[in-house]
């Protein structure tokens, strides 16, 4: 049977951003999640349904950074459906973030009202783009960008973007407390999991515990790390061959 790939983007990230990890795999079906129309921190089911799986599909998963947190929840809960397991620069269990902003808490709620103020007054259409520019100089070590001004402007600059940059990231503190409950039991069945490791750029001045956190969580996995000493974060900007050859790789029996 055909797997179908879906890749879950990272914070503040776009589904265009991935077309060169799309033209590197000709003939795999790999959808990519949006998550503009669908959170990455959503239940599986919602997932699911926003790439069009098939019922009885076997299901690759690529996630990157918070998707990849996303992309773990999902093969833990579903392993019978998921039978390839790519994590690129994930982010970790550890990551869980300030409990008193999580969703639903007063200190999320005026976090939501300031942004939504924001919004208002036209400040994300005004620095949303320039904003996404500096990301990509700061996240890539190769600074390419695939973006096209007029789709920053759609994305980066809409009056409500920056409160979606904050639901994803309050909802990913969420996440990785789940996933870490999931991946402290031992782990009993679980795809073949890659995760692939960024060390260059901006991200070599964290290297080491960088690494070393991947390294744990793949041992908690059953996985393997490979590193790439030549990308920063955005490794489908930087070494989207390097995604696409893990996508590639035949799945162990």
């Amino acid at each position: 049977m055909t797997v179908t790939w879906i890749v879950l983007p990272g914070l503040a990230e776009t589904p265009e951003e991935f077309a060169r990890v799309v033209e590197l795999l000709p003939g795999t079906d790999l959808r990519v999640i949006d998550p503009w129309r669908t959170p990455i921190t959503s239940d599986v089911d919602l997932l699911r349904t926003a790439a069009g799986v098939p019922v009885d599909a076997e299901i690759g998963l690529v996630g990157h950074s918070i998707g990849g947190l996303a992309a773990l929840r999902w093969a833990l809960t579903r392993p019978t459906e998921v039978v390839s397991l790519v994590l690129v620069d994930t982010s970790l269990t550890s990551e869980t973030g300030v409990r008193w902003l999580y969703p639903g808490t007063r200190g999320d709620r005026a976090v939501r009202g300031f942004l939504r103020l924001l919004g208002r007054i036209g400040v994300p259409q005004l620095l949303g783009p320039g904003l996404r520019r500096l990301f990509v100089r700061i996240g890539s070590a190769t600074k390419r960008d695939l973006l096209s001004k007029a789709t920053e402007r759609t994305r980066y600059g809409g009056a409500s973007s920056w409160l979606l940059f904050w639901d994803e990231l309050a909802g990913s503190w969420e996440l990785a407390t789940e996933v870490g409950s999931l991946v402290a039991r031992p782990v009993d069945a679980i795809a073949p999991t890659v995760l692939l490791a960024a060390t260059g750029g901006s991200s070599r001045f964290t290297a080491r515990r960088w690494v070393a956190g991947q390294r744990r969580l793949a041992d908690a996995l059953g996985g393997s790390v490979e590193v790439l000493a030549d990308s920063a974060h955005l490794v489908h900007l930087d070494r989207p061959d390097a995604i696409a050859a893990a996508v590639r790789q035949p799945k162990r029996l």
